[in-house]
Order: structure tokens, then C-alpha cells, then sequence
């Protein structure tokens, strides 16, 4: 049977070339109904794949439709196809959904933008890759929606390419990704040496025979580079930096492309790569540790930024580090799980900002709001459903994922692991619970606010410029806020743990992807360790709702109970505020280290050295060379008898002097 699944990602492309080609001729509301139809088709449609996926017959999954061999080499070929199992699914509908009501939600923000209809094309070839990403049925062709996603990022970054810091961005998101890309490439290039396909199927089956590696060997080196890759599009240490940059695009971009889908690519390469990652223990550990260093590292620098989309940006990468964590602890199921409640509450979050922001006229400063409950009670619900999801309150969506990935995390052993994953969590309750207090609560702190013009967030209530005071964003913006802070409530509900009388469906309904081509042991060993420790696990989720609680209270304390008291920490912690202010100072580092490093080389040795001194110069000196041989044969060509007289005695003179040369010798 055929889903004709082609469909769904050819129905954003559509959408993408029509209003990319044409959009510039027709009104706004002809770009809405183009761009919000093919997405919301799109979503519909994934909707009744869904349905006939739970029809399937259990031996017809993973449903596999070859529609044509895209390229031949040898015995090497890669075709174009789809690969729908659970995975993809769930992928599916989060990248439809969400991407749906974010395409809604922009409308409203960039009603009075410039290059309206270029934004929405870029929207929708955002989701034609995205989309190509996670149905491919190979290696191959999820590298291209992998590409893809990359370049729509660099176009939703830059896409106020005036602005200097938003064009800088975007090549900054481009050239970091590249440098991931660049391991990722490695690793394909191993499986079709080795393996001879990159067809999951078959690489998949020819894995499965392989015995779990007990030192680094060929499967270790595949997995490691998977993850390289998967640290640059999943903005992990040490390719993160890109991603706090990117919030120089427009605030839905931020919601789409860096909250709910491109930045969770890396984690499904990870999860969807199983087989691999689950015959490599060291691959599979430093994915782990790697998810671990990034959660904490991350909101280590969330806790003292003041730009609230900053602080919404380093929240998103400590998240991720979370999803790496669940993985690399070979619960693949928890970190996507973790996927999709994040793609529901940070989607919310981002949106929400993007409303304050909107009735800010730009303003991106907390320390420039307050108060804020008053003037938008919607946005301040919205938001204040996501902040308390976010950091774990219980039976919220992020309470359910992100403690199974913390219980399965302790029950792998990985104790360090858990502890650092703890504290990382009261850390993030801390920060989102500052943002909360800094943003809604006391007086209000701005001025009345101005549109500042293209190439800002900046928004007027009635799209004209002059000053507006705080007010709440039009209703086409409130009620895609309203549907995710519904799933936020609900959306973790799927996942209901065993020990709470639950029977995890989420898990359950994963598990085969995650089973098919595990080593036995691994598998059973997950199951006794979840049935033995109970007790365990509830003290557990116990502990970390207290981490939580801790986080808020402290929050509550210093940014609304005693206000004065953080800038008088910041100055006594002097030098130590200012390093962490400054990000630990890694995007100077690497400008030390890699970039000024590598100018000085291009300019001094491969600029100078070798383009001009050497291939210019050999170039240039042969051509003066010849001019200079050319201007003294001109000299005999003068059009003077005299001259020419003297020219043929010379060169008599030189035939005597060559005779009798000859007859001495």
C-alpha cells in the first residue's frame, strides 16, 4: 500500500516556489493563503498518514516507498524514498503542527515588515527540508534536507540582511554548521566503504551483525563523527555559539528554526543511528557527556543574560544537552520524548516573547520591562504556563520527559551524570523564573516605546510609526499561544510514567525503533533496572521537583523580593559576574585561536604569498618579460635605411664570427 508520502513535504515546496517566483505582485493576504495553506495541507495530511501508520499490519513497519534511483556509482546507489516508523512519525506531526501555528503566529508579527512574502518562501523551504530530513530512507537524502535546513537558517537569520549583526549571524549559523557537517560527511563516507549502501534498511541489518565494541573500532569512529555533526546542527559544546547569534532573526524564525525543529535534527540523526550508537559504548558515552557539559554549561550563562531572547537561546541548548543526555544513556525514547515537549513549550516560549516584544515596539531588554501582566494578561499566561513547564513542575510536559531522562540516566549508573542534570535543572528554574518576575511583576521600567523601522523586532499596535505604551498582540498571534500552552498541559500526558500507575505509551510506542537492531542484553537490562527500582525512581522525581522548586524560590527572592540585592552579588563577585556575563569569553577564544589564526594565514601566506607573489608574479613577470623582448625587436623594425644597413652588417658580422668559429674548432 502507498501513502503517497511524497506529498507532504512537495506541499511546502510548492507553496515556497509560487510565493518566492510570484509573491513580490500579490497582496498579503494571497502570501497568507498560499504559505498558511500548503503548510496547513501539509499538517492534514500527516494527520491522516497517522491514522492509516495505526492500521498498519506490525511486519509492514517501517512503511518504506521507493519512488526513483537518484544516483549509480559502481555498485553504489542512493534512491529517492521514504522511511515512516514510529520515529519519523512523531517527527512528522511535531514539524506540521508546529511549524503550522508558527506560520499563523507570523502574520501578525511581520505584518509590517518589508519582504513579507520572501519571509513566508523562506518559511516554507525551511519545512520542505525539515521535512525531507526526517522521512528520507537514507543517509544520503537526509544530508540534503540537513543541508537544507542550514541554508533556510542562514536565510530566516540574515533575513534582515541591512543589519549588519543579522547578516553576520547568518553566516556565523552557515559556516559553524559547516564544520560539523564536515564529521558527518566523514562518517557517510565510512558506511559506504564498509557497508557498500547508505540505505537505512540495509546499513541498519549489516550493523546488527556486528558484536558491541569493547575499544574504539570502526563502529566508535562512525559514531563519534555522527556526533561532531550532530553537536554543530544541535548547537552542543563546542559548536554551540552559532545558535545565541541566530536571535538576530525574527522572532518566529527563533520559535521554528531554533526551538521546535533544525536544532533537533542532530538528536534524531543520533536516535534514528541506534544501531550504530548501541555497538559503540564510547560513542554512545560521549554523547552523554557531551548533552550533560551543554545542559549545565549553558544555563550557567541563561542565568545573567538580559535580552529575553538570549536568555530563551542558551535555555534552548542546555535543552538539547538534555535530549543528548537521554540518548546517550541509550534511552533513546526519553530524549524523544524530551524532543517533542520542547518543541511545545520552547515553541511557546519564544512566541510569547516575541508578543512581549511586539507590544514593546522592539524591546528586547528585560531591565526595560516590568509590570508587563497588566498590559498583556495573555501573553503573561502563556507565558507563565511555559516558564513552570519548563523547569519540571509536575504533571507538565517537561516534568514527564525531562525526569524520565533524568531516571534513566541514574538507573544506567551514570550517577555524576544525573547530579550534574539535577543541578542544571534548579538552574534553569532559576533563570526562566527571573525572566518571569523581571519581565511581569513590579513597575514597569521602559518608556513608551517607538517603531524602530525594518531590521528590528519593532512593531506598532497599528502599524505607524510614533509611541505606543505596552499592549497586548492581535488575536492571530494569541491563539497559536493558546494551543501550545494547551499541549504544554497535556502534551507530557502521553508519557505517563509506570511508577505513577501510567503505562508510558510514548515509550511503548517508540520502543520498536529502538529494539529492532539493539544488542539483546542492553534491552533487558533497561527493563529490570525500570521494574527493580521503583522506590528509586520516585525519590528521584522527587528530588527534582525540589531542585526545581529551590530554582523558582531563589528567583522569587532576589528579582521580587529583594531587588537590590543582585546588583550588589554582581559587584562583589566583580571579575567572575563579568566573565560569565561575557559567555566565558568562548566566541574570543575562538576568534584567538581558529578565525585570526586563519585570516592571518589566508592574507600573509595563501593571499599574498602564494595568489600574489607567486601566481600573479609568475603570470605578470611572463607577460613584462615578453613586452620587454617585444619593445627591442621593435627597434629594428624602424622604417630607418641607416639602421637597417647597420642591422644586416651585425648580423653578418655574427654568421663570419660563427664560420670561423667552426673552422678552428
Amino acid at each position: 500500500m502507498s501513502l503517497h508520502l511524497w506529498i507532504i513535504p512537495l506541499l511546502p515546496l510548492a507553496g515556497a516556489a509560487i510565493n518566492g517566483l510570484l509573491g513580490k505582485r500579490f497582496p498579503k493576504a494571497v502570501v497568507d493563503a498560499i504559505a498558511l495553506g500548503s503548510t496547513a495541507a501539509a499538517f492534514l495530511y500527516a494527520l491522516w498518514v497517522a491514522v492509516q501508520f495505526f492500521r498498519l499490519p506490525a511486519d509492514q513497519i517501517p512503511h518504506i516507498e521507493r519512488y526513483a534511483t537518484w544516483m549509480t556509482a559502481g555498485t553504489f546507489s542512493a534512491e529517492y524514498g521514504i522511511y515512516l516508523d514510529q520515529l519519523s512519525l512523531v517527527m512528522l506531526l511535531i514539524v506540521t503542527g508546529v511549524g503550522f501555528l508558527i506560520h499563523v503566529y507570523s502574520v501578525g508579527y511581520m505584518e509590517h515588515e518589508g519582504g513579507y512574502y520572501r519571509f513566508f518562501a523562506y518559511l516554507n523551504i525551511f519545512m520542505f527540508f525539515m521535512l525531507t530530513l526526517v522521512l528520507a530512507n537514507n543517509y544520503l537524502l537526509m544530508f540534503v534536507g540537513w543541508e537544507g535546513v542550514g541554508l533556510a537558517s542562514y536565510l530566516l537569520i540574515g533575513f534582515w540582511f541591512l543589519k549588519d549583526s543579522a547578516a553576520n549571524a547568518g553566516k556565523k549559523a552557515f559556516i559553524t554548521n559547516r564544520v560539523g557537517d564536515f564529521g558527518f560527511l566523514i562518517a557517510l563516507f565510512l558506511l559506504i566503504k564498509h557497508f557498500g549502501t547508505l540505505q537505512y534498511d540495509t546499513v541498519f541489518k549489516a550493523v546488527s551483525a556486528y558484536p558491541v565494541e569493547t575499544s574504539a573500532g570502526l563502529l566508535t569512529a562512525i559514531g563519534l563523527l555522527m556526533l561532531f555533526g550532530a553537536t554543530g546542527k544541535s548547537a552542543q559544546i563546542p559548536l554551540y555559539v552559532w545558535l545565541p547569534d541566530a536571535m538576530e532573526g525574527p522572532t518566529p524564525v527563533s520559535a521554528l528554526i531554533h526551538a521546535a525543529t533544525m536544532v533537533t535534527a542532530g538528536v534524531y540523526m543520533v536516535a534514528r543511528s541506534n544501531a550504530v550508537f548501541d555497538r559503540a559504548p564510547i560513542a554512545l558515552m560521549a554523547v552523554a557527556v557531551i548533552g550533560t557539559l551543554t545542559a549545565i554549561f549553558a544555563a550557567s550563562i541563561g542565568i545573567l543574560q538580559t535580552d529575553i531572547k538570549k536568555v530563551l537561546a542558551y535555555s534552548t541548548i542546555s535543552q538539547l544537552g538534555y535530549m543528548f543526555m537521554g540518548c546517550g544513556v541509550a534511552a533513546y525514547g526519553a530524549g524523544i520524548f524530551h524532543l517533542m515537549t520542547h518543541a511545545f513549550f520552547k515553541a511557546l516560549l519564544f512566541l510569547s516573547a516575541g508578543a512581549i516584544i511586539h507590544g514593546l515596539g522592539g524591546e528586547q531588554d528585560m531591565r526595560h520591562m516590568g509590570g508587563l501582566r497588566k498590559y498583556m494578561p495573555k501573553a503573561f499566561w502563556c507565558m507563565t504556563i511555559a516558564t513552570f513547564t519548563i523547569a519540571g513542575f509536575p504533571l507538565l510536559a517537561a516534568f514527564f520527559s525531562k525526569d524520565e531522562i533524568l531516571w534513566k540516566t541514574w538507573a544506567s549508573g551514570n550517577h555524576i551524570l544525573w547530579l550534574i542534570g539535577v543541578v542544571a535543572a534548579g538552574m534553569t528554574s532559576f533563570y526562566m523564573f527571573r525572566l518571569w518576575f523581571l519581565t511581569f511583576f513590579g513597575e514597569y521600567r521602559g518608556e513608551l516605546a517607538t517603531d524602530a523601522g525594518h531590521g528590528h523586532d519593532s512593531h506598532d499596535a497599528h502599524g505607524e510609526h510614533g509611541h505606543a505604551g505596552p499592549h497586548e498582540s492581535p488575536m492571530i498571534m494569541i491563539v497559536p499561544l493558546m494551543i501550545l500552552a494547551l499541549l504544554c498541559i497535556v502534551g507530557g500526558w502521553v508519557g505517563w510514567p509506570r511508577v505513577l500507575a501510567g503505562s508510558d505509551l510514548f515509550d511503548h510506542f517508540l520502543d520498536p525503533v529502538f529494539t529492532t537492531y539493539a544488542p539483546a542484553p542492553a534491552a533487558t537490562e533497561a527493563v529490570s533496572g525500570h521494574e527493580e527500582e521503583r522506590g528509586t525512581e520516585i525519590a528521584l522525581m522527587f528530588i527534582s521537583v525540589a531542585a526545581a522548586t529551590i530554582g523558582g524560590l531563589g528567583a522569587w527572592y532576589l528579582y521580587y523580593k529583594r531587588t537590590d540585592l543582585p546588583a550588589r552579588m554582581a559587584a562583589a563577585a566583580g571579575g567572575l559576574y563579568t566573565f560569565v556575563l561575557d559567555k566565558y569569553k568562548v566566541d574570543e577564544f575562538y576568534g584567538a585561536a581558529i578565525i585570526q589564526p586563519i585570516i592571518l594565514i589566508s592574507t600573509n601566506v595563501l593571499w599574498k604569498g602564494v595568489d600574489t607573489a607567486v601566481i600573479d608574479g609568475a603570470v605578470n613577470e611572463s607577460a613584462a618579460g615578453a613586452q620587454d623582448i617585444s619593445d627591442g625587436l621593435r627597434q629594428m623594425q624602424s622604417g630607418n635605411i641607416r639602421s637597417y644597413a647597420g642591422w644586416v652588417a651585425f648580423g653578418a658580422a655574427v654568421v663570419i664570427a660563427f664560420m670561423v668559429w667552426r673552422g678552428v674548432r
